[in-house]
């Protein structure tokens, strides 16, 4: 019994050991490239194996970071909405196979012809050839009025109108934010609720989950600050700043605690493994796999002997978050931080791989 206890502590003590060597590589991480805060964790379907908090809310101040601060995930929300899809599935108000204009025919006249037969499953999968609205050589949005769900229905209808763009052979999807609007549109015209009013129920009624929409309050508590990157030199961005996320909101628009997004990968993970939870298992395995290249909120990889669930989040280009789920082993690797520009990209991934190197994957 003795042995026993002493193997058991010997080994507690050799696994703060290393992540505390884990600890202090990361935070020279975030000083060479200048990142104001990260966050990270590694965690399999029933535990935290690691996780820490390092750096401070903005570059501005000298508080110090907690795993009580809230990080902007930007598009990792996509895997959330499809999430809350998903369960509405399950419940018979949709089928992943449900065409849109079957929900909305009397849009069908005035929407392009090409999108006549698109599915829900077409839209979460980005196969419907929807412009993407990545913030890059976007088509002129006209000034919407109303709430959120009133705008993002002119949105809809709008997006409809555009010419489709081409998948191909050398473009087997095309990531697209409006096409988790139009997903969306789906869910609310069948539950007769709001995405905002769905997230609520869902993560924080159901799950206990404290999801929040838009960025982290910094002005009127202590949280984080995003960072844009002009001339240079990383900007704080105040929490009163319009994020212009209205239309698209249910494809990156929450912000979280790590440790209440852990859980929600641990749901994942939980599923993956076989377990009926939130959701059925074969559920879970349809949404992170069911797609070849990009799944329902999952980008689809095999690679190497390896079968991995990615996704990254930019928070309106002043958050970066990761997360990868190596589904052969069951662990899981987060990572989150407030600042978004190339240096804080190439930290994120020498973080990331040292994580996936000291677990094997």
């Amino acid at each position: 019994m003795r042995k026993v206890a002493a193997i058991i502590f010997f080994l507690f003590i050799a696994t703060i050991g290393f992540a505390q060597k884990t600890v202090q590589f990361t935070d020279s991480i975030r000083r060479v490239y200048n990142i104001p805060e990260i966050n990270y964790a590694v965690i399999d379907s029933k535990s935290t194996l690691e996780i820490a908090a390092l750096g401070h809310h903005s570059i501005n101040l000298s508080d110090t970071a907690t795993l009580n601060d809230r990080f902007h995930i930007g598009s990792n929300t996509k895997a959330m909405t499809a999430f809350i899809i998903a369960k509405y599935v399950e419940k018979r108000k949709l089928k992943w196979t449900t065409k849109f204009f079957d929900l909305f025919p009397e849009w069908k006249t005035k929407s392009k012809p090409e999108y006549a037969a698109i599915t829900l499953q077409k839209l979460l999968s980005h196969q419907a050839g929807i412009q993407p609205f990545q913030g890059e050589d976007d088509p002129e949005i006209p000034d919407f009025k109303g709430t959120n769900p009133e705008k993002r229905k002119q949105f809809g209808k709008f997006v409809l109108t555009l010419e489709p763009v081409k998948l191909d052979e050398q473009n087997l999807f095309i990531y697209s934010n409006a096409g988790y609007t139009l997903a969306t549109l789906m869910l609310e015209k069948v539950t007769g609720k709001s995405w905002e009013q769905l997230v609520e129920k869902v993560f924080n009624q159901d799950l206990k989950l404290n999801v929040k929409l838009s960025w982290p309050e910094n002005q009127k508590q202590k949280d984080t600050w995003g960072h844009t990157f002009e001339n240079g030199k990383l900007i704080p961005v105040p929490s009163t700043v319009d994020d212009h996320l209205d239309y698209t909101e249910p494809a990156g628009n929450v912000n979280i605690k790590l440790k209440d997004y852990i859980k929600f990968i641990q749901l994942n993970l939980k599923g993956l493994q076989g377990d009926n939870n939130y959701l059925k298992a074969d559920t879970y395995k349809f949404i992170h796999k069911g797609i070849e290249n990009y799944s329902m909120g999952w980008f689809n990889i095999y690679e190497n002997g390896k079968e991995l669930s990615v996704h990254s989040g930019t928070g309106a280009f002043t958050y970066f978050t990761i997360v990868q789920i190596d589904r052969l082993k069951n662990i899981a690797y987060i990572i989150f931080t407030n600042s978004f520009n190339d240096e804080t990209q190439l930290g994120v991934r020498l973080l990331m791989r040292k994580l996936k190197e000291n677990y094997g994957s």
